[in-house]
């Protein structure tokens, strides 16, 4: 079954020889070979101002976020991938996200007087790939995954993602090519298999 799949590539360097956009397009090409389509959201081509207050909050986002969030909202399947800076993601990730939230996309007005918003991605799955100087047993551990938990428990699984899946990825500040051979196997894999029924 064809399967549509977004793409979130939130390294915001243009340098094309960056870890996180290989490992990005190696899962589009799992993605594509398994017969789903794809489509890409590149914070490093996207230049928008960052959210201010509440009341902005309320409003639509401004362009270019309202056009690349629709990507988001046709997909059935949303992978966003990003490198670990200051323990959290980039900063024009977030704000892409942030603006993305804008009037009700992720939480909207609650349903049948339920007392919690409306979860408006519903039936769709996301999977989140991390990289990181550190080893990832210390990111895991020592620093108990939080920007990964507050990504996953605060934006994704309010608004309803499921099932959510990630990926951490350590010692990535200096990748042998034998490894980075191994990594773009293993997202070619993911990309093939995430929208399996079984995966």
């Amino acid at each position: 079954m064809t399967r549509h799949v977004c793409i979130l590539d939130g390294h915001p360097d243009v340098d094309p020889y960056r870890l996180i956009h290989s490992l990005a397009n190696a899962y589009a090409e799992g993605a594509i070979k398994a017969g789903h389509t794809v489509s890409r959201i590149k914070i490093s081509d996207l230049d928008f101002p960052l959210l201010t207050s509440a009341a902005d909050f309320q409003t639509p986002p401004p362009e270019p976020v309202l056009t690349e969030r629709k990507k988001i909202a046709d997909a059935d399947h949303v992978v966003i991938f990003f490198p670990l800076w200051l323990g959290g993601m980039p900063a024009k990730l977030r704000g892409f996200l942030e603006q993305a939230a804008r009037a009700s996309f992720f939480l909207g007005v609650a349903r049948d007087g339920a007392n919690w918003p409306a979860r408006m991605m519903e039936g769709k799955s996301a999977h989140t790939v991390i990289t990181m100087g550190m080893p990832g047993l210390v990111y895991r551990f020592a620093m108990d995954e939080g920007s990964l938990k507050a990504l996953e428990r605060a934006v994704l699984g309010l608004a309803g993602f499921k099932p959510l899946r990630h990926t951490i990825i350590g010692d990535a500040g200096n990748v042998s090519p034998e490894r980075f051979s191994k990594l773009c196997t293993e997202m070619r894999a993911h990309g093939r298999n995430d929208l399996e029924p079984s995966a």
